[in-house]
């Protein structure tokens, strides 16, 4: 169970769940109660969806591009680190592209539950990467199975918490949401130096034997 926990923890720092509160506010002014819970409800299963498919798919992708586990780790650590930079920066919106024009247009449209919501604003690069770094890590098909039930943790958690999104928002304020995406980031940051490292570590082992 520990592996299903760190794999959780490091997927909730990723997903940032807190940050995307705001945005998710921001894009539902006029939205009743009902309409709301509609939207917080379908934005966790697309959210899931992505992730689960990239988890058991993604690898098929990687193999035709040609692409090594190594180059993956360390392309996946610079996406990381520059997210996590971003949260230490309070440009979390910014760093899943939710510039002025995405959210112009996602005021403009009946649904933003898969986008701009889902992806970008919650499945991005970052846990893309980790996802698809630790199938291709770990060949036992149960630890498989722990890491997909830990992507479904992490799609309730996200129901959950935008369900809730009106009331953290006075619970915690802008300035102490703000607070938990830096410590957020700093994690995020220290996730990517380690995939790098790790990367870099196994290519010269390989390059070397």
């Amino acid at each position: 169970m520990s592996f299903f926990f760190a794999t959780l923890a490091t997927l909730f720092s990723l997903v940032n769940p807190l940050g995307a509160v705001p945005v998710f506010l921001a894009l539902t002014p006029d939205y009743t109660s009902a309409e709301r819970k509609k939207t917080a409800y379908h934005t966790g299963i697309w959210f899931t969806s992505i992730l689960m498919a990239f988890f058991l798919l993604g690898h098929y992708i990687l193999a035709f591009f040609g692409i090594d586990i190594n180059a993956l780790r360390i392309a996946g650590g610079l996406v990381i680190m520059s997210s996590g930079y971003a949260l230490l920066s309070g440009k979390f919106a910014e760093s899943r592209a939710m510039n002025k024009q995405v959210r112009k247009e996602a005021m403009e449209k009946d649904d933003i539950s898969f986008a701009p919501m889902a992806m970008p604003m919650l499945s991005g690069p970052g846990s893309i990467s980790l996802l698809l770094g630790i199938y291709l890590e770990t060949p036992d098909w149960g630890d498989k199975m722990l890491v997909a039930l830990s992507i479904l943790t992490m799609g309730a958690l996200v129901i959950g918490i935008l369900l809730v999104a009106p009331k953290l928002n006075k619970l915690l304020g802008v300035a102490g949401l703000k607070a938990i995406s830096r410590l957020m980031g700093f994690l995020v940051m220290a996730i990517g130096v380690q995939y790098i490292i790790q990367g870099i570590v196994d290519l010269v082992s390989v390059s070397l034997a």
